[in-house]
């Protein structure tokens, strides 16, 4: 080959080699991209059907709610606290959930249960189009007996019906997407359904966090005369902060939101909600060592609304402690009248101790008062076992309140977005078995085959010119 040739072609492989080097390029910019996903929640019934068969007159048995999970509606659950990535210019997600649901039926003479399983931490996992759920699974075997313990299992398949995950948003919002038994999942469900079968669909929410998070400012250093005042009002037992975790009854939170009562809960004045509590904050008040007392009074109102006549407030809430017992106060609101300061519950705190600068009572049992049952309208009976209790006064200023379990931004999963009705509605983020994104892989294939092109046309000239010569 002449040594003109020779040449011509060097330089379409360093040409070769840059168009490729170009097509990766913007691959390893998005793979740089990924962000932190920072509060949010999962609402998921896992099968409605089964829960119906659980407390059913044939299994006769219930759940319990585990991990500050909580219950959305008439048949779904919310786990919360959402932590993991998202990648905007892939569409990969990555995010697990906190909170669990224990299941248990068929109960024997033993007082154990034939049917007893675990579901909790769900993690979903969506790349290339495919969105996977995992979930935490403790089950005993049906017929065996045998108890299984897996973490992540590979639950369900999700579909995602051709939604394009990709964006700069501060947010990913997915609702309803149809969730499938995988082969994996139906040995971890302790052999009730077989692969294939159709779960309840999955919701979910989850801030994201900005690309460039802005730096925390340089907390400036406490003045001699506000330290000497700060000691001042510990010495006094002031109330620095506080807060009361308190979500009423969960069974009157599904009566609310159900089929029934076709109604909802609205939070003011500051209250938040934790999904299976609400947080009236900013507590004020004194808390006497010696004589373990404690009086606060907190922030924050909720209100019941639903068909039947349903309108119930509680606002103004107060919590006082002495020789163990607590009580826990609201103004209460029904069919226009208001009672004020009514004694809804009492709970046991036991001693009152502090440590690093908190008194805590946690989830502390609670039952209802005469008052309390006036203020339900005579649907529980004084005596009812209601939702515990659990306090949190800050005796010092630099003390932190437990926090509370997150939810995301916004109260609920927005719609998802319509696909478009083209071959462009599928999903955009389909990656190769080498992990590229379809677009990077198209454009290499692009730039290889106009370089190629230009290659076969220079050895083609250069044959017949070789040829002509000979």
């Amino acid at each position: 080959m002449p040594r003109r040739a020779r040449i011509r072609l060097r330089v379409l492989a360093v040409t070769l080699f840059t168009a490729l080097l170009g097509a990766l390029l913007p691959v390893a910019g998005a793979h740089a991209a990924a962000r932190t996903v920072q509060g949010g929640r999962l609402d998921w019934g896992v099968k409605s059907s089964f829960q119906s068969y659980i407390t059913g007159p044939i299994a006769q048995g219930t759940y319990a709610l585990t991990g500050g999970a909580a219950t959305v509606g008439a048949s779904q659950f919310r786990f919360h606290s959402a932590r993991g990535s998202y990648d905007g210019s892939t569409g990969a997600f990555s995010s697990s959930f906190s909170g669990g649901v224990h299941f248990v039926g068929h109960k024997k003479a033993d007082g154990s249960y034939e049917l007893d399983m675990t579901i909790s931490n769900p993690t979903v996992r969506i790349a290339g189009g495919s969105g996977t759920l995992y979930v935490d699974v403790v089950s005993r075997a049906k017929g065996t007996g045998a108890v299984t313990s897996s973490r992540q299992v590979p639950f369900a398949s999700l579909s995602l019906g051709g939604i394009d995950m990709r964006g700069d948003g501060n947010a990913v919002a997915l609702n309803n997407l149809p969730a499938t038994l995988t082969s994996q999942g139906a040995r971890s469900f302790a052999g009730y359904y077989t692969a294939g079968t159709a779960l309840d669909p999955v919701s979910l929410s989850a801030d994201v966090a900005p690309a460039k998070a802005s730096p925390t400012p340089a907390k400036p250093a406490e003045s001699p005369e506000k330290k000497a005042k700060k000691a001042k009002q510990d010495a006094a037992g002031k109330l620095h902060d506080g807060a009361v975790d308190w979500g009423v009854r969960r069974t009157f939170r599904e009566y609310v939101t159900g089929d029934i009562a076709q109604g909802e809960w609205t939070l003011g004045d500051g209250a938040q909600d934790g999904g299976a509590l609400f947080r009236f904050p900013k507590g004020k008040g004194t808390y006497d060592k010696k004589k373990q007392s404690l009086k606060a009074d907190f922030d924050g109102s909720v209100r019941f609304t639903g068909e039947h006549g349903l309108d119930l407030k509680f606002a103004h809430v107060t919590v006082s402690v002495a020789d163990g017992k607590g009580i826990l106060r609201a103004d209460t609101t029904s069919d226009g009248r208001t009672t004020k300061d009514a004694a809804l519950v009492t709970f046991r705190t036991g001693e009152l101790k502090a440590a690093d600068g908190l008194v805590e009572v946690s989830e502390a049992p609670a039952v209802l008062t005469a008052a309390g049952a006036k203020a339900f309208g005579g649907m529980y009976k004084k005596g009812t076992a209601m939702d515990p209790v659990s306090l949190a006064v800050a005796l010092d200023s630099d003390a932190r309140l437990p926090a509370l379990p997150d939810l995301g931004s916004s109260a609920s999963p927005t719609p998802t977005p319509k696909a478009k009705a083209s071959r462009a509605a599928e999903p955009a983020a389909a990656g190769t078995d080498a992990g590229l994104p379809g677009g990077a892989v198209a454009g290499i294939a692009a730039a290889v085959v106009v370089v190629l092109a230009a290659a076969g046309g220079l050895l083609i000239r250069h044959r017949r010119r070789t040829a002509q010569d000979s």
